[in-house]
């Protein structure tokens, strides 16, 4: 069990996302940075889609009333137990009654939690993450409150044997993490002004050669309206070459649309099924975590990238994770004989 002493800025029980029910206009929602949460839970011995707790900006304080392995993937949210920095990237041990602090965003602004056995909320559509509009999913359909209390599921033989094994290691430390950690090329490098790789939208061509020239060089701001469903873009207006009238169409996680105003929105994972706004581009799936990680008043810049070259790399990015995957469970088996 794990108690919520104070709840940070929004701290939310997250997974994969609905899928499968956006024709009934049901928001996807789920995590902002996949990667981040998929290898998190790599760490503890659960399935890459279990349940994580999404920490936004300032993080929580949260009490474990037991035992407990965890790992922290994502942004640099100076995480401490003890007063002693919790590295993340890497399995570790939490000794019942430690309390587990955030500070300052040193990289990033997402960390995700995740906690050997995941998350024990329902399921709302087979899915568990937290869709805070409407209040669906998650832990009673909102943000964590201080107060709350969240309980782990049971932990799989091979978890149960890492925790146990870390635990005799501990002593009289309120926690331990392992020696190794995630190799550093499979870790999303953070930056102010990355280029963020982005395929020309289905009405691309609609806008003025200048707005398209704007778009591809120059760098726009993250405005501080920005949400789980959107960022707001601050930078060079962009302006169709003539008026059109749109047909609303699907979206997706990293649709970029523009509005009357001219300036963009980078649709996210708690995005509208449906949009009637031109399309002027899209985030290529592998820099979604790139764009996930970017704060208010950050600028980013965009890069154009092929479909077939987006392919490529999505395809080279799902087989780094599955090798990842592999060698985390060797190095697992390697620690606990």
């Amino acid at each position: 069990m794990i108690k919520v002493l104070k709840p940070g800025l929004l701290t939310s029980v997250q997974d994969l996302g609905r899928t499968g029910y956006q024709t009934y206009g049901v928001i996807a929602s789920g995590v902002m940075d996949p990667a981040a949460h998929r290898i998190a839970n790599l760490l503890v011995g659960n399935r890459e889609g279990a349940a994580t707790l999404e920490i936004t900006l300032s993080g929580p304080v949260l009490e474990f009333q037991e035992d407990a392995l965890i790992s922290l993937c994502g942004g640099d949210l100076s995480a401490t137990i003890g007063g002693k920095q919790v590295k993340p990237w890497r399995p570790v041990y939490v000794k019942k009654g430690s309390e587990l602090r955030f500070g300052q965003a040193k990289e990033g602004c997402r960390v995700y939690l995740a906690v050997a056995g995941g998350f024990h909320v329902p399921e709302v559509m087979e899915s568990k993450s937290t869709y805070l509009r409407a209040g669906l999913g998650g832990f009673h359909g909102r943000a964590l409150k201080e107060g709350d209390e969240l309980a782990a599921q049971e932990l799989s033989e091979a978890a149960a044997k890492i925790q146990s094994f870390l635990q005799k290691q501990a002593g009289g430390e309120s926690f331990i993490s392992m020696d190794w950690h995630v190799a550093s090329e499979f870790i999303p490098v953070f930056k102010e002004e990355q280029p963020v790789r982005v395929i020309k939208g289905r009405q691309y061509e609609l806008f003025k050669k200048e707005s398209q020239e704007a778009f591809f060089f120059e760098p726009y701001q993250i405005g501080s309206k920005s949400d789980r469903m959107g960022y707001r873009l601050e930078g060079p207006k962009l302006q169709l070459d003539k008026e059109q009238e749109m047909i609303s169409e699907a979206v997706g996680f990293g649709t970029i649309q523009v509005p009357s105003n001219g300036q963009p929105i980078i649709l996210l994972a708690d995005r509208q099924t449906t949009g009637g706004y031109p399309k002027i581009g899209q985030v290529a799936s592998v820099d979604i975590p790139v764009v996930a990680q970017l704060k208010p008043g950050e600028k980013a810049r965009f890069q154009e990238i092929s479909l077939e070259k987006a392919q490529q790399l999505y395809l080279e990015r799902e087989k780094s994770i599955q090798q990842l995957a592999q060698g985390i469970r060797l190095k697992l088996k390697e620690e606990v004989r």
